[in-house]
């Protein structure tokens, strides 16, 4: 089994999550991350490199000093809107600074990769609980750097002897148990930090947007996933395709949806005060519900959530919203 992970993006939200569940579990972890939207202080290995994938030369020194075995690939921008507006950005960092890391593995004989992709990759859902087997047709450049790189290790597989594991994450929600890492985005744009925010009085208000929606009450419904559940996906998706030397595609989600007036509601009963919100209209390309089909994960990685209540998520996410740690106007590198 892999021994020496590199974790790129390790400075992230669910990259410092799933560095600190490897540390737990005896793997010795190497984290590089540019910083840009990372946080040095959610690094909790000694081993960090401030590089970005752009400098391959830079990248090529990290693996021959720590004589890397496998990598977990976090590092991504994930604005969806952004993503529209300046597709640029997200081409070039998503696909061809991955291409950089999938190069430099290939020149130094690491061939495992967990990758970091999305639900945004299957686009306007035709039903649900969505499984692997929808058509993915992605309706922005966000989802279609994701879907790219899917296609790309794929060819890389067939040419190079890559084995990957593609995850598709729903909604990445909650923080470390013990309040030492946590979610942090400025703007944020995740609806339970967002309640937390607007309990806290960090901003005047949350917007739910639409309550005419066809679903029981009138409000979007999403898939809300643990990040520590995450993090144990990653490292089973790493042993599975370094034992079985079978590439996978896997979504990772709890299989249960929860609405916006139901994260409310328990965001309310958690701290005990109200949420000051604004009903306003529905927004552009929101579905009605998203969420998961987890078996194929519970099937080949043996893999269950071990965090299925939302106020249990919600618990960890106010933790780490009253400690204040290391939060400052860079953003959370974070995939959803």
């Amino acid at each position: 089994m892999p021994t020496t992970i590199l974790v790129a993006g390790g400075a992230g939200y669910i990259g410092s999550h799933t560095v600190k569940y490897l540390l737990k579990n005896n793997y010795n972890v190497v984290v590089v991350d540019n910083l840009v939207y990372g946080h040095k202080e959610a690094v909790l290995t000694p081993n960090f490199e401030q590089i970005d994938l752009a400098d391959k030369s830079a990248l090529d020194r990290v693996f021959k000093k720590y004589k890397i075995d496998a990598v977990i690939h976090f590092a991504a921008f994930t604005y969806v809107g952004e993503s529209v507006v300046d597709p640029k950005k997200y081409y070039w960092n998503n696909v061809v600074n991955t291409l950089n890391l999938l190069d430099v593995m290939i020149e130094n004989n690491v061939k495992n990769i967990v990758f970091s992709s999305t639900c945004a990759t299957y686009g306007n859902p035709q039903y649900t609980p969505l499984d692997e087997n929808h058509p993915q047709n992605p309706i922005n450049p966000y989802g279609k750097t994701k879907l790219m790189m899917e296609q790309i290790m794929a060819d890389y597989e067939e040419a190079y002897g890559l084995k990957y594991a593609a995850l598709r994450y729903f909604n990445a929600a909650g923080a470390d148990f013990q309040g030492e890492l946590g979610e942090c985005h400025d703007p944020e744009t995740h609806l339970i930090p967002i309640v937390l925010k607007a309990i806290k009085g960090d901003i005047p208000n949350i917007k739910v947007f639409g309550t005419d929606y066809d679903t029981p009450d009138g409000t979007c419904i999403r898939d809300y996933i643990h990040v520590e559940d995450l993090a144990d996906a990653h490292m089973l998706a790493l042993e599975k395709i370094f034992k079985d030397n079978k590439s996978i595609h896997i979504n990772l989600g709890t299989g249960i949806g929860t609405s916006v007036k139901e994260i409310i509601q328990a965001a309310e009963e958690v701290t005990g005060q109200k949420v000051p919100l604004v009903y306003v209209g529905r927004r552009e390309g929101d579905p009605a519900i998203l969420y998961a089909s987890n078996n194929k994960a519970k099937e080949l990685l043996n893999w269950t959530t071990k965090y299925m209540d939302i106020k249990e998520i919600i618990k960890t996410a106010w933790l780490w919203e009253k400690g204040d740690k290391f939060k400052s106007n860079k953003d959370y590198l974070t995939v959803n």
